[in-house]
């Protein structure tokens, strides 16, 4: 009788065991991982509106598994180099930045935001989209830098805005504009005869045109319209010398941690956001642009013919900093 009971015994402990580990798996998933994204743009801005999009998206898909936690205006890192290092050591999951920022990691990344490279919006989302964007955004992941490329965002194109009209390279000469600080940029001003000038904050750019220290700055509309800079620099020449896209990478520790199936819906959804958030830049440009012209700004567009002196004047900054690009370059050139 005694030896039956211990069997019982045994069983009963058995039995609980096999359930208990049974259960584990399904009492884990109940619990959802939350994961942080940084935003260095104010909430509202059309990256933060497609990171909200994207977090939407994972929840849904994962059953409310994995969510995602949107800190916009630099709440989680001060810039977007320290957003990258945050990814770097597995102390963010994603952030969006500039593909310039990335290009440290993944050098090709600089053969596509040369100045007047693409034709059009529609040029520059045929290269990003098409196999030469596609194979960059890839080789973000097999970089070693610890970092994974998810999708490109739109950020429109770089004008100049400056205190006086401009409709040809002749008219540039002798302006000082404010630039970003890159040797790309400033070698650029000097190609068209003006003067890159660094070290000025976007805060700063209207004092320095008031206290005639620069000619103007350039950037996109919703930048310009933001800062109030038509105020001071209302002549916004549609040069559009670069389009640098934005950027939502992931932080390639964090997705070692998860399961491969989690990661694809991720990747999925990130993707199904660049449309969103495209969609959404337009409606903000066309918003800057309708805000920029009630309030006193001159929008100049170049001819063909002035676009191609732009573009010719360019010639040597392609010859300083692009040789190693070529390939590249001339391939997106070759894309109608």
């Amino acid at each position: 009788m005694k030896r039956i009971n211990v069997l019982i015994a045994l069983a009963i402990v058995t039995a609980f065991f096999a359930s208990c580990g049974k259960e584990r798996p399904a009492t884990i998933k109940k619990h959802p991982v939350t994961l942080r994204l940084s935003e260095n743009h104010v909430a509202g801005y059309p990256t933060a509106l497609a990171d909200e999009e994207f977090a939407r998206l994972v929840e849904l898909r994962t059953d409310g598994r994995i969510k995602i936690e949107v800190r916009e205006g630099g709440a989680l890192a001060q810039n977007e180099s320290d957003a990258i290092v945050g990814l770097k050591n597995g102390d963010l999951a994603f952030t969006r930045v500039s593909a310039s920022s990335v290009a440290e990691y993944v050098s090709q990344i600089n053969a596509i935001q040369f100045p007047y490279l693409y034709k059009s919006s529609e040029h520059m989302w045929k290269v990003l989209n098409g196999e030469i964007g596609q194979t960059i955004l890839n080789g973000i992941e097999g970089s070693g830098s610890g970092l994974v490329g998810l999708c490109y965002y739109d950020a429109g194109s770089r004008n100049f805005y400056v205190t006086r009209p401009v409709h040809s390279v002749e008219d540039m000469k002798g302006l000082r504009i404010r630039v970003q600080n890159s040797r790309l940029m400033l070698d650029m001003c000097e190609a068209l005869g003006a003067k890159g000038v660094t070290g000025l904050t976007m805060t700063e750019i209207r004092g320095a045109i008031e206290n005639d220290v620069i000619d103007g700055a350039e950037n996109n509309f919703p930048s310009y319209q933001s800062n109030g800079d038509y105020g001071i620099a209302p002549y916004f020449i549609l040069d559009q010398h670069t389009r640098v896209p934005e950027i939502l990478i992931a932080s390639k520790k964090v997705f070692d941690r998860l399961d491969p199936a989690d990661i694809e819906i991720i990747k999925q959804a990130a993707k199904e956001t660049q449309d969103f958030e495209i969609q959404k830049w337009k409606e903000r440009e066309q918003y800057s642009e309708k805000v920029s012209r009630e309030n006193g700004c001159q929008v100049i567009e170049l001819t063909p013919k002035a676009y191609e002196e732009f573009q010719k004047a360019m010639e040597p900054v392609y010859k300083k900093h692009g040789a190693q690009y070529m390939n590249i370059i001339n391939a997106i050139r070759a894309i109608n």
